[in-house]
């Protein structure tokens, strides 16, 4: 009997970071079954028209058949979605965000008025900062938000309610999705943490988490 292909995954990072730091999930997702590779991009130096570009590239140009699931930690959500919004002919199954502000981000907005301050958002600073509501029909949509409150978000945004340092939880709660889950981490915390890692697994197979 055939052996069933390992869902493929394709894990995305966020602003500032780059691929290498998304080892560790990956790793899980493949100690969990999974077929997952990461997709680097230059956050800061390039456009998100960029980055849209290349991923189109990399998910139509990964061999294999089924769908490509994509996780994003907050900016790569942003472009998960965005991506799945501008070329729904592409194979993209679930999309997972991880602290992403799908409505907007505070903190961007306040980074953005700090004059040359701003500029350390690059080129992503419209998508950040206003987000990408409404969300594209047709895609399941799944958001795993931090609530440890640990970062710099403090020093430029008004956070209200829970919040993982750098996201409100409001601001990954959009209209549309079909699941989402809080874990006790900080915003960098959700790529690092066991139990993101468990849940997005879950997710990826159930469409849903776990409760």
């Amino acid at each position: 009997m055939t052996e069933s292909p390992r869902p493929r995954v394709l894990l995305l990072h966020g602003l500032w970071l780059r691929g290498l730091t998304l080892l560790p999930l990956r790793a899980r997702l493949r100690a969990a079954g999974f077929e997952a590779e990461y997709f680097d991009y230059r956050s800061v130096l390039a456009s998100p028209h960029e980055h849209l570009s290349r991923l189109q590239r990399r998910l139509r140009d990964w061999p294999g058949e089924g769908p490509i699931h994509l996780i994003g930690h907050s900016m790569g959500g942003l472009l998960s979605v965005e991506c799945a919004r501008a070329h729904p002919e592409l194979p993209i199954g679930r999309i997972l965000c991880l602290g992403s502000p799908l409505t907007g981000s505070s903190t961007a907005a306040g980074v953005a008025a700090r004059g040359p301050l701003g500029r350390v958002l690059g080129k992503a600073v419209h998508l950040l900062r206003e987000g990408v509501l409404p969300l594209p029909e047709g895609f399941e949509v799944g958001v795993i938000a931090g609530t440890l409150p640990l970062g710099l978000g403090h020093w430029f945004g008004r956070f209200e309610g829970a919040h993982d340092g750098t996201v409100t939880v409001a601001e990954t709660r959009p209209p549309g999705l079909v699941d989402h889950v809080v874990v006790r981490t900080s915003h960098t915390g959700l790529i690092y943490s066991q139990e993101v890692a468990r849940q997005a697994a879950q997710f990826l197979r159930e469409g849903r988490f776990e409760r």
